[in-house]
């Protein structure tokens, strides 16, 4: 059984749930994955919860209320993993690019594996782009600050994000909207930024908030998004890559 820790957010849970679903489509109920999601929706903010460059709670550079930020989203997120665990989930998965940030020191206190999004995204980026290609990152402030990416792409890949403008105006609103409930006015507002990744030549732009991907293809079929030339959607790939684990 897979385990799924939502509630980062809630709508962007769902959407993993309902990719895995369709990647796994049966004929009959009995033929669909079995799998356990806790939506644990009240998780402290990840992103307003990073304080600082590391995700290791022994850094004596960590200030005491950085420290304590982390610490109390490391606990919330640990009580998560534990119930799936206690469950007897075969393995975790975590549909939010930005609590890969608690990512190591969470692994360590859990006996069942938890796959890295950003790593799977990777191993598909290096299948469709060529050595040293321009990769667009839209995400929240929280993974760009941490470099949750820029730590596993910047040896083979040039990382490209958008202006300090774009940033706060286009894809902070477009996530907030989307947890808002209103998908089609965030479709509308990331555009400007895709549209600057572009023009900087991107091969790829990774949607590196589980939000965006549901702005940009909220009103498209499966099939446009699993075919998508531009765009690397890290729910997909990590639907995909629990698919075969799940098989194993």
């Amino acid at each position: 059984m897979i385990g799924i820790l939502g509630g980062m957010g809630t709508q962007a849970g769902l959407d993993f749930c309902n990719k895995l679903a369709i990647l796994n489509r049966g004929k009959v109920d009995q033929e669909y994955p079995l799998f356990l999601l806790y939506n644990k929706s009240n998780i402290p903010g990840r992103p307003e919860s990073i304080g600082v460059q590391t995700g290791n709670l022994s850094n004596k550079k960590i200030n005491k209320q950085s420290r304590k930020k982390y610490s109390l989203v490391f606990k919330s997120l640990l009580k998560g993993c534990k119930l799936l665990e206690k469950n007897k989930c075969k393995f975790i998965v975590i549909p939010c690019n930005t609590a890969h940030y608690w990512y190591h020191d969470l692994k360590k206190k859990i006996n069942i594996p938890i796959i890295n999004m950003p790593k799977e995204v990777y191993k598909q980026t290096k299948k469709t782009c060529n050595k040293n290609s321009k990769i667009g990152l839209l995400a929240t402030e929280g993974t760009l600050k941490t470099g949750i990416y820029d730590k596993i792409f910047n040896k083979n890949f040039k990382l490209q994000y958008p202006t300090k403008s774009l940033q706060k105006n286009c894809v902070n609103k477009a996530i907030k909207l989307v947890k808002m409930g209103n998908v089609k006015t965030a479709e509308n507002i990331i555009q400007p930024a895709i549209k600057y990744l572009l023009k900087l030549k991107c091969k790829k732009i990774i949607l590196g908030c589980t939000e965006l991907p549901i702005a940009i293809f909220a009103f498209k079929s499966f099939k446009n998004i699993k075919s998508s030339k531009i765009f690397l959607d890290p729910n997909l790939i990590l639907a995909n890559s629990a698919m075969k684990k799940n098989k194993r």
